[in-house]
């Protein structure tokens, strides 16, 4: 689907206005080296579900270090910082494992904001970089895309970044910026697991 959307695009010649959710710098590398050539990007920071505090700013410091230096012509918009939202959403569901219902709540909270951000800037599409991820599912991220799409009435650029190569080439460029790359998505529980997988030295 992004295939034909990008095709579409270019043939009628026209460069709309992306709002673009992004986690974290190393996952949003490759996606803004390849949707640059399509779109006006602007990159909205919005994952409340990152913790502590310290760890949040460090990811917001990253992501802009990596639009100066990597695509200036890109725009930032940093969201509200609401970690009790994630903590409320994630109630009763502290035990749920990695890319289970918790996680897709997660995804849902970060793209209905991403959505609402985009209606009121006045974007043409919203999409998010999470599909990146091998560990994220990018067949639940569009289910949610489209759900909230059709709520907000804004379209949803549709994706699944980590094919052909992507996310091969975001650890190149994480590589080639020196991005800070973290062995967990940000919640606590991920850290927590991410723990508990670790063997011991």
């Amino acid at each position: 689907m992004l295939d034909k959307t990008l095709q579409e695009l270019s043939d009628r010649h026209i460069r709309p206005r992306l709002l673009l959710h992004a986690c974290c710098a190393p996952c949003s590398s490759y996606v803004l080296e390849y949707l640059t050539q399509y779109f006006d990007i602007t990159v909205f920071y919005y994952n409340p579900n990152i913790s502590p505090e310290a760890e949040y700013r460090r990811r917001v410091d990253e992501i802009q270090r990596l639009i100066r230096e990597f695509c200036p012509s890109v725009s930032f918009m940093e969201g509200p910082y609401e970690p009790e939202k994630f903590r409320e959403m994630a109630r009763g569901l502290e035990n749920e494992p990695e890319r289970g219902i918790r996680c897709h709540k997660c995804y849902r909270l970060r793209l209905c904001e991403s959505a609402a951000a985009a209606v009121q800037g006045g974007f043409d599409y919203f999409t998010t970089t999470l599909s990146i991820s091998p560990q994220k599912d990018s067949a639940v991220l569009n289910a949610i895309g489209r759900e909230v799409s059709e709520a907000y009435d804004v379209p949803y650029l549709y994706s699944d970044f980590k094919k052909r190569g992507g996310y091969k080439r975001s650890v190149e460029l994480s590589a080639q910026f020196s991005l800070y790359r973290q062995n967990f998505c940000g919640c606590v529980y991920s850290r927590r697991d991410s723990r508990q997988n670790t063997p011991d030295d």
